[in-house]
Order: C-alpha cells, then structure tokens, then sequence
C-alpha cells in the first residue's frame, strides 16, 4: 500500500501564518513577539533567529499578502481589450475572495492606515508593490486620454470603489445580527452588493454607460 507523505511547513512557514493571524486581529500595536512564539512553541531567540524586529516580521507578513493579490489587480485593470463593467467585476470577485479569506484585513489596513501611513508607503517602495500601484494609474489615466474612459479624478474612483466594497466587511457582524432574512447569508449579501458596485462603477467610468 502507498503511503502518501505530507510536507510540514517550514518553520519560516509556520511564523509567517501565525504572525498573520496575530497581525490581523489584533494590529500591529497589539502583537507582540512573545505571543507569536508562544503560539508556536518556540522561544523568543528561536523567533528572532528568523526575524530580528517586529517590523522586519510585519513587513513580511503584508508584502508577501499583497504581492499576491496586487499584480492579480493590475493584471485585470490592465486588459483594455475588455468593458470596463467586466474588468470591475472582476476585481470585485478578486477582493471578495481576499477578504473572505481574511475577514479582519479591511479593519486591520485602516487601523494601520491611521496608525503609521508613513512606514506602510516605506514597506510597498521596499517590496516594490508601488511600482504595481503606479502601473494601474498609469493604464487607466491613458484610457481616459485616449477617450476609452470617462474623465473622472482617480481620487475619486478609488474613494467609490474601495468605500463601496469594503464598507460591507466593515459591517458584517451588523448585517448578520438584524438585516439577513431568514435562510439568508453573508454570501448573498455580497452577491446583491456587488451588483450595486459594478453599476456604480461603470455609470462612474464608462463612455457609453
């Protein structure tokens, strides 16, 4: 009979995932490296031999998260071959996921917005996610000078997009408590809102809208 073998994760592995967790929920502020170790069974030296400073380990922690979400970003916004309502749908679903995923992220960047803006700008300069950032201004403005796009402030479609979609999350404990019907879950609710968005959206950007 074979035996299928299973690969434990690294203990590199096992620190970033419970340093996440800890992040996640409770802020940078909140965690501490004592905890992390705790949590995993280690002690605080062993955890220090992998990351010396709690900034290094949170800085790892984001860039590693949002490297893989933001390139997937710009990857939709980028293809002009496709209706703009299509390529917001499609981030829509892209986030959705995210944030199923990590429930606690649309609280925890906030918090961490508030907290210190200016360390977060220095970590995506560091992990070069701001080169990402600049990628997708850079596709819609030339979109919108070339009359593919309605010219609309980026600020101000940043501002109606991020706060239509994350304001949902921000709430779901509310929403769960007194506005689901019966047989209703968290999961119907996104998939009306998302309908909500795509129109807003596209009413926002779209030449023939």
């Amino acid at each position: 009979m074979k035996i299928e073998q299973t690969t434990m994760p690294s203990m590199e592995e096992r620190i970033l995932l419970c340093a996440e967790q800890m992040f996640m929920e409770r802020g940078f502020a909140g965690t501490n490296m004592s905890d992390i170790a705790a949590s995993i069974g280690i002690n605080r030296p062993t955890l220090h031999y992998y990351f010396r400073t709690k900034d290094k380990l949170f800085q790892t922690v984001l860039g590693r998260l949002l490297l893989s979400f933001v390139p997937r970003v710009y990857g939709i916004l980028s293809r002009s071959d496709l209706p703009i309502s299509r390529r917001i749908e499609q981030v829509i679903d892209a986030y959705i996921v995210l944030f199923m995923k990590h429930p606690c992220l649309p609280l925890f960047m906030a918090r961490e917005i508030q907290r210190d803006s200016a360390f977060l700008l220095q970590m995506a300069r560091r992990e070069q996610i701001d080169h990402y950032v600049h990628k997708i201004i850079r596709s819609l403005q030339a979109e919108m000078d070339e009359g593919k796009l309605k010219k609309v402030p980026l600020l101000t479609v940043f501002y109606t997009f991020y706060g239509l979609l994350v304001f949902p999350f921000l709430t779901r404990k509310l929403a769960e408590d007194i506005l689901l019907e019966k047989g209703e879950t968290f999961e119907d609710i996104l998939a009306m809102w998302k309908g909500q968005v795509v129109k807003q959206i596209g009413n926002l950007l779209d030449v023939d809208a």
